[in-house]
């Protein structure tokens, strides 16, 4: 498990900071300088195609795009697959007037699985973090989750962030709907709090075997709870 959620991090981290190396040349769009010509920054799913290029996507919005060209990053690693990223893009159209996404940057966005109370492996841990939102995407496929993580350089290399997402329970209500319970696992490990490092996460609601949930987040100002409804399809 260290070595996911170490992962975590260091995604994150990339996602601020890494552009993405063309796999071919500009040509056959149109950039623009009107409304389709400013940067975005959307959560998406990414599709990969044979080559291990990003060739197109679909926003949170259900809004799908093609990529006006093939973009990759070292952590795309399957071919012919489905990525959770946070892309940063711009919005253009080609010669036929089509809208495309122009990739700036792009960064891994983790979808931790769920995990019950009851298979956690080790004691249950709610180390505070800075909250700061979570949202069901307009497609219901995802709750999204931003917070923070208070950090620090050490020499230890054994400290390190633990992060998972662990179910308490699910209880059927009055009306015969049923509600999941969460909590979001969160063990310092012995990490420095000296500043503050960004986070995103994404649970698929297709695994919530539920009408709806609700997820609890330990937080430097208290608990915070955070209630959803499950699109069914």
């Amino acid at each position: 498990m260290k070595s996911f959620l170490r992962l975590i991090v260091i995604i994150i981290l990339n996602s601020q900071l890494s552009i993405l190396n063309s796999s071919c040349t500009q040509d056959g769009y149109d950039k623009g300088e009107g409304q389709y010509s400013y940067l975005r920054g959307d959560f998406v799913e990414a599709y990969i195609g044979a080559d291990k290029n990003m060739v197109s996507l679909m926003t949170d919005e259900g809004e799908t795009l093609p990529l006006s060209q093939p973009h990759t990053a070292k952590w795309i690693t399957r071919s012919d697959t489905v990525y959770r990223c946070m892309l940063y893009y711009n919005k253009v159209r080609d010669s036929k007037g089509q809208d495309m996404a122009e990739a700036i940057s792009v960064g891994e966005v983790p979808c931790p699985v769920i995990i019950p109370l009851s298979k956690l492996e080790v004691e249950m841990k709610t180390d505070p973090v800075k909250f700061e939102s979570a949202w069901m995407s307009k497609t219901g496929k995802y709750i999204n989750l931003s917070f923070a993580l208070k950090t620090g350089t050490t020499e230890d290399e054994e400290a390190i962030h633990s992060l998972r997402v662990v179910q308490d329970t699910i209880l059927t209500n009055p009306d015969g709907t049923s509600t999941s319970y969460l909590r979001l696992y969160h063990d310092q490990g012995g990490v420095p709090d000296y500043y503050s490092t960004q986070v995103y996460a994404s649970l698929i609601t297709s695994e919530i075997l539920a009408d709806s949930a609700c997820i609890s987040i330990n937080t430097y100002k208290g608990i915070i709870t955070k209630a959803f409804q499950i699109k069914k399809e």
